[in-house]
């Protein structure tokens, strides 16, 4: 089973490098492209609204096709837009070629989550996503600071190298990843639950909550220019900090929505992330409370996605795979609202990158406040019919292929 995970969890773990690592180079990006350092940041904001935007309908073409076969196309497009990336020499082809990139981006997480469900035992199943959507996490606490090291000497090595993982992930789901065939599902179909309000009610916390964090983080680096004297090496650690803070806000996150209610372990995460982001033109003044800083709006950050995700399970267990997929397309729409915002506040009102801290923690207390107000009504309604859509797969665990079977993956179908 891990020979099969882990080329899937290698995927998700280049995909995250690739969505954050952006904001570690953006001082140099901006330099060697002749922009300002708010027009650099929009190659975040376009690549998670790409993202965002294309992952529900890209899932729906590929439906038809088995998840190998969806992979290493998607996979393919990925490495192709990374690698442009590090030929661009204009703004213009860098931003073509983080939107080609975005594409294969969003394919590959949804594709390799439902795969990760479709080849476990259901006894494992939960373990299995655990492990898969882990190399996204995984990818904030190391992908980011080693992706910022790598490029320290030139931008263009970090994408070379992020390239280089998406190939590495692509060959080992060619050799080992079994024909997955899942039912098909129209756009309509991923879309539905968009009717619900109780859904779009709980997706616009998830929005709101990263729109608030990129509002900042996008631009981290200059923010933490005076924390960092513009050393390098400190930055890496102040990144790091952040990405471990992430990494432990994930793994309590479980234990705490297993042991509490999801909508006042939201509240909490809420209202430490606001008074954190309020926080940070203080706290970047000096290396040391910056790297306490950045490891608790880091933990906060961890905390969000996971009482998300129960609150819209909560909602109807057959609607979950595709309320999470919108979940996470509702978070990128969040990251591609947050850096267009910081990058107005900056233009558009002359703030410095600092200063944009208490415009973060304003959209994250509004995020609070909406989160506060849908809580409310959930407790005083209880919930109808569930939301709209195709049954989640489900399937029989497939026998492990002995070491003297042939070299073809054997096909399951779902």
């Amino acid at each position: 089973m891990l020979k099969r995970l882990l080329p899937l969890a290698l995927a998700t773990f280049a995909v995250g490098t690739d969505s954050y690592v952006i904001a570690g180079l953006l001082p140099s990006i901006a330099d060697d492209l002749g922009v300002s350092t708010a027009a650099a940041g929009q190659l975040v904001t376009v690549f998670a609204l790409v993202m965002a935007v294309s992952a529900p309908v890209m899932g729906a073409l590929t439906s038809g096709l088995n998840r190998r076969a969806a992979l290493l196309i998607a996979l393919g497009v990925f490495v192709a837009g990374n690698a442009a990336t590090a030929l661009g020499t204009s703004y213009a082809m860098v931003m073509a070629a983080r939107v080609a990139t975005a594409v294969g981006a969003g394919t590959i997480n949804s594709a390799a989550s439902s795969t990760a469900a479709a080849i476990a035992p259901p006894d494992r199943r939960g373990r299995a996503l655990a492990f898969v959507l882990g190399g996204l996490t995984l990818a904030t606490a190391l992908g980011l600071p080693l992706g910022t090291l790598i490029g320290r000497a030139d931008w263009h090595l970090t994408l070379w190298a992020v390239a280089g993982v998406g190939l590495l992930a692509a060959g080992g789901i060619a050799v080992g990843l079994p024909r997955v065939t899942l039912p098909a599902a129209s756009l309509p179909d991923r879309l539905g639950p968009l009717k619900q309000g109780r859904v779009l009610a709980l997706l616009a916390v998830t929005s709101l909550a990263f729109l608030g964090a990129y509002t900042l983080y996008t631009y981290i680096a200059p923010a933490l220019r005076k924390a960092t004297g513009g050393d390098q090496s400190l930055l890496i650690w102040t990144l790091l900090a952040w990405g471990v803070g992430i990494l432990a806000g994930n793994i309590t996150a479980g234990r705490l929505v297993d042991r509490h209610d999801s909508a006042r372990v939201l509240t909490g995460t809420l209202a430490l992330a606001t008074a954190a982001l309020a926080l940070t033109p203080l706290a970047v003044r000096a290396l040391a409370p910056a790297l306490v800083w950045a490891a608790v709006w880091g933990v906060t950050l961890g905390i969000v996605v996971v009482p998300q995700q129960h609150r819209l399970v909560a909602l109807g267990s057959a609607a979950a795979p595709v309320l999470l997929g919108l979940n996470s397309a509702a978070l990128y729409v969040g990251i591609a609202l947050g850096g267009g915002l910081g990058g107005l506040a900056q233009e558009g009102f002359g703030l410095a990158p600092a200063e944009l801290g208490p415009v973060a923690a304003g959209v994250t207390a509004v995020a609070l406040l909406w989160h506060l107000v849908t809580a409310r009504r959930s407790a005083a309604t209880a919930p109808t019919t569930p939301p709209p859509t195709t049954p989640p797969p489900t399937t029989t665990p497939t026998p492990t292929t002995p070491a003297s079977a042939s070299a073809d993956p054997e096909e399951t179908t779902v």
